[in-house]
C-alpha cells in the first residue's frame, strides 16, 4: 500500500476573498489527488483550504495552537490541540512531506522556514519569495508542483 502524501497548507488567519478562493481550490485539488491536508485549523486561508478539502471528501488535520479545540473551523476532520501557540508551526512541518504557502504574514514565514530547514519542499502561491521555495501562479500549478516534488 502506498502512503498518502501529507501536505500542509500555510496562510494567514485573515485573507482577501481572492486568496480564500485560491486556498479553497488548493484544498479541493489536494483532496481529489488523495493527499492528507494539514493546516492550522482556524480562520482565513486555513478555513478556506479546510472547506475545499472537506467538500471534496478529503481529510483535514488541524494543528491548533490552543489546549482545546476552541477557535477551530467547522471543516477540520481531525483537530489536534497542542497548547503550543506558534510552536505548533514546528509540529506541522514535522508532520508533512511538503507544503504550499498561500499569501500570509510572519506566521506563514515561520512555517515556511521550519519546513525548508527540514529539507522538505515548499511551493508558494502569492506568498514569501525566499531562497529555496518553488513559486506557482495558480492553485492547479501549486498542487501539481508539490505532489510532483514530494
Amino acid at each position: 500500500m502506498t502512503e498518502k502524501k501529507r501536505i500542509a497548507v500555510f496562510g494567514g488567519s485573515e485573507c482577501t476573498a481572492q486568496t480564500a478562493e485560491a486556498a479553497e481550490m488548493v484544498g479541493k485539488l489536494l483532496a481529489e489527488k488523495g493527499a492528507l491536508v494539514y493546516c492550522g485549523g482556524r480562520s482565513g486561508v486555513m478555513k478556506a483550504v479546510c472547506k475545499g478539502t472537506s467538500e471534496a471528501g478529503g481529510t483535514v488535520v488541524g494543528i491548533l495552537p490552543t489546549q482545546d479545540a476552541s477557535g477551530i473551523n467547522r471543516y477540520v476532520t481531525v483537530p489536534v490541540a497542542t497548547g503550543a501557540g506558534q510552536g505548533r508551526n514546528v509540529m506541522i512541518a514535522n508532520s508533512v512531506h511538503g507544503a504550499i504557502a498561500i499569501a500570509g504574514a510572519y506566521g506563514t514565514l515561520s512555517e515556511i522556514a521550519h519546513t525548508l530547514a527540514q529539507n522538505k519542499p515548499v511551493v508558494t502561491l502569492g506568498s514569501w519569495d525566499i531562497k529555496g521555495v518553488n513559486e506557482a501562479q495558480t492553485p492547479e500549478g501549486a498542487v501539481h508542483k508539490i505532489l510532483e516534488i514530494t
